[in-house]
């Protein structure tokens, strides 16, 4: 398989003259390179008018490979053909270097090329990229690919040091300027003519066709035109003032991945912060971050994500309820984000606005994220990608732990792990309770492991001492909720009105993002609601959590006499459909035995349970209307009761190494109200006890 590789553009800030006087100067050795052992003229070409000097040279290398390798391919030395091209008028150098050592089984072929910078005429660029084929090398040829590309890194590295160590050298000879050739012009690096075609069919390369470079020499605003071109070049300059400090691999592996996708990509071309945190997340593997890379663009046309501030505003329970906002920057100049976890009603703002509208809120605070990290870039003068969370867990208990708002929270991570990879810094979590651990053990085998080394976890007032926030936060900027001076303010959340909650029609016609945590139904007179459930293997376990938005209701849940009756005649399908097997719905001792007895249940409360099913069959979750006034209340009789509802069918594995599912059958579990609390008690013990 040939392996090909393609630096940066390197720019020297000096003169082409300059530059290739001090390119002259490594011959016929090099001490900066000590493989490096000689060279011999083949061919020489000078042109009469001496613009055009083209020179052939057989340069002798040392091989820098184990003892044993030596021994068996029985050489001490490498032989390279290199061939220059020099045009003095259009100032640029073309070299071409091929191996004839062993070039039967490996055979590498490099490219450089000097040329005028397309910006600035005093300054030179210097490009260079090399392919390396692998046929055959005596059952060696992996530990050569690695031997060979490691040799190339190297030179990589090398090259500009030699060149610049050698123009230092003439500076300190007093040469600091040698005059252009006569009538010469700076002629930029042009594309082929088969790579001008691919760009633009209308446009050929007498159109003076030079790609433009990401050079940190120009503007911000120019950069950001060029980062949504596929075809511009990067300059190592720009990519220490952008992007940080990138290895030769690194770099590399960044022009090969834009590459490739500008080769597909439909639409503006992502910038390369972007493309970086990818790369960095598949630990710089090119196929495996292209894959990435396509599923999330796809994910990010499909939601219309580049757009989501214009056309998605956060309905009003997320502005009051949510507890999270950016707040200053960390001491590293990253982007601060404060979360008060502990304090967020996160069930009731689901119940109101839904996973989508909750996940939609995390993708545009992620996406305001990135925005503040591009300004951060401008504005510093050095890259910032990334930013630091706290997140606050005081008032973190159990009523947390129930199993659709951890399946909020998954998705939330899965949807975040996936499309804003490599963007948390620093994740710092003070005053956990013990109960985190809990929450900890569900979550992390859902994070990715590079993720989980940036999080910090804090216990009680653990974060005040040496080594906790101060350690990263300026402790000006420490919140006032923290001990700290900063009046900060974001909100601290409280219960979510349950007049909040999301309505049938409200979800109607909306676009979700992914499915429904909660169902919304209306339960008539002498038309109940009942949600049937296949159970294919013995102690499976249902959960069930529902609010009783308006009227009261009797829950009941039974296990029908004649489950293949039950699906065939209402062609419901296996874990779950929402119907009523007849229109009076199923009745106790006729169709089906009760297997958790009927429960009063009135208007605001909330309710959590589960059922261990003994044995398969077809289970019914039943609302049936109660009539009368609701309890407790004086206003007139309800026409229909309104329930909000969610269910869930467990393997009995799973149910027993889930806290959170055994939690939830506990009545106190939820504390949305006050007045659910104290009748949840009453019913706490039959709702959690196994039925057989």
């Amino acid at each position: 398989m040939v392996q090909e590789y393609q630096s940066p553009v390197r720019v020297y800030k000096y003169p082409f003259e300059i530059v290739m006087a001090a390119y002259e100067k490594r011959f016929p050795t090099c001490k900066m390179i000590p493989v490096f052992l000689g060279s011999d003229i083949l061919s020489e070409y000078k042109s009469e008018d001496g613009a055009i000097h083209n020179i052939e040279r057989r340069c002798k290398l040392d091989v820098d490979a184990p003892y044993l390798l030596k021994k068996i391919i029985g050489v001490e030395y490498v032989y390279f053909n290199q061939t220059n091209c020099l045009n003095r008028r259009d100032r640029t150098l073309t070299i071409t270097a091929f191996n004839e050592s062993f070039s039967s089984r490996v055979f590498v072929k490099e490219h450089c090329y000097y040329s005028v910078h397309p910006d600035n005429p005093e300054w030179t660029c210097f490009e260079q990229d090399a392919s390396l084929d692998i046929k055959s090398f005596f059952g060696f040829e992996a530990a050569v690919e690695k031997l060979a590309i490691k040799l190339y890194l190297q030179n990589i590295k090398k090259g500009k040091e030699v060149i610049q160590y050698y123009i230092d050298e003439l500076m300190s000879e007093g040469i600091t300027y040698l005059p252009p050739f006569e009538n010469s012009q700076g002629r930029p690096r042009t594309k082929s003519a088969s790579e001008a075609l691919v760009a633009n069919p209308e446009q050929t390369e007498e159109d003076g066709n030079a790609l433009p470079i990401a050079s940190s020499a120009i503007e911000v605003a120019d950069v950001e035109t060029l980062g949504a071109r596929s075809d511009y070049k990067l300059d190592d300059d720009y990519i220490q003032r952008f992007l940080g400090k990138l290895s030769p691999k690194e770099e590399n592996q960044l022009i090969k991945l834009r590459k490739k996708l500008s080769a597909t990509h439909q639409g503006k071309m992502p910038n390369d912060a972007h493309l970086l945190r990818f790369l960095r997340a598949r630990d710089f593997n090119l196929d495996k971050s292209y894959e990435m890379l396509c599923e999330s663009l796809a994910w990010r046309r499909h939601h219309n994500i580049d757009k989501i501030h214009e056309i998605w505003q956060p309905p009003d329970p997320l502005l009051n309820y949510y507890c999270g906002g950016w707040h200053n920057t960390d001491k590293e100049g990253r982007p601060l984000y404060i979360l008060r976890l502990g304090s967020m009603d996160v069930k009731g703002l689901l119940k109101a606005v839904g996973e989508d509208g909750f996940l939609k809120h995390v993708v545009s605070i992620n996406e305001e994220g990135l925005k503040m990290t591009e300004g951060l870039t401008k504005n510093t003068g050095h890259p910032v990608s990334s930013w630091t969370c706290v997140c606050d867990l005081e008032g973190l208990s159990m009523r947390h732990l129930w199993r659709p708002g951890i399946k909020a929270l998954l998705k939330v991570i899965e949807v975040v792990e996936c499309n804003y990879p490599e963007t948390m810094g620093r994740l710092l979590i003070v005053r956990a309770p013990r109960v985190f651990g809990v929450l900890w053990t569900l979550v992390s085998p859902f994070i990715d492991e590079n993720t989980r080394n940036k999080f910090l976890i804090y216990g009680g007032n653990d974060y005040q001492d040496p080594g906790g926030l101060t350690d990263y936060i300026a402790a000006e900027y420490i919140p006032d909720f923290l001990g700290g001076p900063y009046e900060c303010n974001i909100k601290e959340g409280g219960l979510v009105p349950k007049s909040l909650y999301r309505s049938l029609e409200f979800s109607e016609g909306e676009e979700s993002w992914s499915s429904e945590i909660y169902q919304t139904t209306h339960v008539s007179k002498g038309s109940p609601h009942e949600v049937l459930v296949t159970i294919k293997e013995s102690q499976s376990v249902i959960t069930w959590d529902f609010d009783v938005m308006k009227g009261d209701v009797q829950f009941t849940v039974f296990r029908h006499k004649r489950p293949r009756e039950a699906i065939s005649s209402n062609s419901l399908s296996s874990f779950g459909s929402d119907a009523s097997i007849n229109q009076s719905g199923v009745i106790a001792g006729v169709d089906a035995m009760v297997v958790e007895k009927p429960r009063h249940c009135v208007d605001g409360e909330s309710i959590q349970g589960t059922h261990v099913c003994s044995i398969p069959g077809v289970y019914v979750l039943q609302w049936k209307y109660k009539s009368g006034a609701p309890t407790g209340q004086a206003h007139g009789r309800h026409t229909r009761a309104k329930v909000m509802y969610y269910h869930e069918v467990l393997p009995s594995g799973d149910f027993r190494g889930s806290l959170s599912s055994l939690e939830s059958c506990h009545s106190g579990f939820s504390q949305l109200s006050v007045s659910t609390s104290a009748s949840h008690s009453s019913g706490a013990s039959s709702s959690s006890r196994p039925s057989r």
